[in-house]
């Protein structure tokens, strides 16, 4: 079992492979909080961790609920109960119309951003509503408020979600301490790193959020009251 320096809260985070996920992992951890990072290739998070400073990894196919359950019972005996689940497996499908959105793509996006919100939630609630600073955040878009018939699948499934994170928060909301744990949405219209940047640098992504300042913000959230039920807009 690898063990922390840190004394801090324990944060999963699911989708930790991908450049948000290293970057939100990175700033969990110089906040002084312990970090596991969870992906469904054991290469890949084992790499990314690496360039986190300090976060454990793991594999897991969060699409399975029994693979989640195991995972949780894993981490428990590892290093105890739960504080905060920072949900960032997702992707996006779409293009075309209305009769171009795809069974597919419906399939993808259900699975990859709703299923394993719901698998990791349900999992982890107990330990996030019992946590005196228990966070659940994920990440969804301004599509939701904004959808288009190319994006219509994606747009569906990311409201499915964030009415899930909503259901959440209801549930933190009506427990004896209702400001102890909270559930927040954070929305943008899209994520952009470096190495986009270097692949494509004759593009501006204007309105796209970098990685580096959505990891500010999930740190942020930690010991910040009265954010349960909140949609932030980054």
């Amino acid at each position: 079992m690898t063990s922390f320096t840190s004394q801090g809260p324990l944060v999963v985070i699911a989708g930790g492979s991908s450049a948000a996920g290293i970057a939100v992992a990175a700033s969990l951890v110089a906040a002084g909080m312990r970090v596991v990072t969870v992906g469904s290739d054991a290469g890949r998070i084992t790499a990314a961790a690496n360039l986190t400073g300090g976060a454990v990894p793991f594999s897991c196919d969060l699409a399975d609920p029994d693979a989640v359950s195991a995972l949780v019972a894993k981490i428990h005996t590892d290093f105890g109960p739960v504080d905060g689940l920072v949900h960032l497996v997702g992707g996006w499908r779409g293009g075309g119309g209305i009769t171009a959105q795809s069974d597919a793509d419906w399939d993808f996006l259900h699975t990859s951003v709703l299923s394993t919100l719901r698998n990791t939630t349900r999992a982890l609630y107990e330990d996030l509503a019992a946590s005196p600073e228990g966070r659940l955040a994920i990440v969804s878009s301004t599509s939701v408020t904004a959808p288009t018939a190319g994006n219509a699948s994606y747009a569906s499934v990311k409201a499915a979600a964030e009415t899930w994170v909503q259901s959440v928060a209801q549930g933190f909301g009506s427990s004896t301490a209702p400001e102890q744990s909270a559930a927040v949405v954070l929305v943008v219209k899209a994520l952009v790193d470096d190495t986009m940047r270097a692949r494509s640098p004759e593009r501006s992504f204007p309105g796209f959020t970098d990685v580096a300042v959505l990891a500010q913000a999930v740190t942020s959230l930690f010991g910040k009251p009265g954010l349960n039920g909140a949609r932030i807009i980054l």
